[in-house]
């Protein structure tokens, strides 16, 4: 099982050290997470916090996920990169496929891209999207992204999305690793469908074995199964757990079926996320070292 960094609400001038000491201490990839702005006021709940609110405020700092994974994959050579989870929803497709490639190619395929369909309804509205059928509109957006990795010329005519023959290039030579995130039925059953791996937001166990297994039933139903995604390796379970820690915690997880924790050791150890990035490495180190080189 692996366990990867998350950089979510990071000063931007960590980022970079915090990529190498993962690479160094054998950390198997960054996660980015994404936010396109922040709404004075919030009418919709947050969906992942008890009460609805948001864990952050409009001084969190937050790179562009494409722009950050790049100036980290130029900065190592085998961490894996990964924007998790993208909101798709309020984006345009091509470009976002360009984005993406580019960033799979320029990091020599290091690349693994968390989707998400997006929750707030100002993201959408003020990009001039709308809100409703989000869901069908993230659908097509996959579909697009399957036709234009395959570099050939591709027309698509749906519901949201209608254009003539074209093609990009270059297009990585194997299919950027797509994880679908949402923990709703529908989500479950897309990461069944078109992912390569499905990943959380914070989960308690009891939750995960739910999805886990209704995520078996739906890779049956598709065709492939947890143990072989349909390329020979099992299918990925990228978790932020909220009760599961500690080599007995870890290995619950490793049981049920998890590939890939995403863990930040400074808050584990009662850091902030302003902390000194050379204390946020010491925290690092004792965590590879009792978890990952241990």
């Amino acid at each position: 099982m692996d366990f990867s960094i998350p950089i979510a609400f990071t000063p931007l001038d960590q980022l970079v050290p915090l990529a190498q000491a993962a690479e160094r201490l054998g950390f198997a990839r960054i996660t980015l997470p994404d936010s396109l702005f922040y709404p004075r006021s919030q009418e919709k709940e947050y969906p992942y916090t008890p009460d609805g609110s948001r864990m952050w405020d409009e001084n969190t700092p937050w790179v562009e996920p494409f722009v950050g994974a790049m100036a980290m994959a130029q900065a190592t050579s085998t961490i894996r990169m990964c924007p998790s989870v993208v909101k798709f929803g309020p984006r345009q497709p091509l470009l976002l496929y360009r984005q993406a490639a580019s960033v799979a190619m320029m990091s020599g395929g290091r690349l693994d891209l968390g989707v998400g369909i997006g929750w707030d309804p100002n993201e959408f509205e003020w990009c001039g999207v709308p809100f409703a059928k989000r869901g069908a509109r993230v659908d097509e957006m996959l579909e697009i992204f399957r036709l234009a990795g395959t570099g050939d010329f591709f027309s698509y005519s749906g519901e949201h999305f209608s254009f003539e023959e074209l093609s990009l290039a270059p297009v990585p030579p194997d299919p950027i690793p797509l994880y679908i995130g949402g923990h709703s039925k529908k989500a479950l059953a897309r990461a069944a469908r078109v992912g390569m791996g499905w990943t959380s937001a914070m989960i308690e166990f009891d939750q995960l074995s739910d999805v886990i297994a209704t995520l078996g039933e739906n890779l049956r139903a598709a065709g492939r199964s947890l143990a072989d995604r349909g390329d020979g390796n099992p299918f990925a379970i990228q978790v932020v757990s909220m009760d599961k820690f500690g080599t007995a915690g870890f290995a619950d997880l490793a049981g049920a079926g998890v590939t890939d924790v995403i863990v930040m050791p400074w808050m584990m150890s009662g850091l902030g996320f302003d902390a000194p990035v050379e204390d946020k490495i010491a925290t690092m180190e004792t965590f590879a070292d009792k978890y990952i080189r241990g």
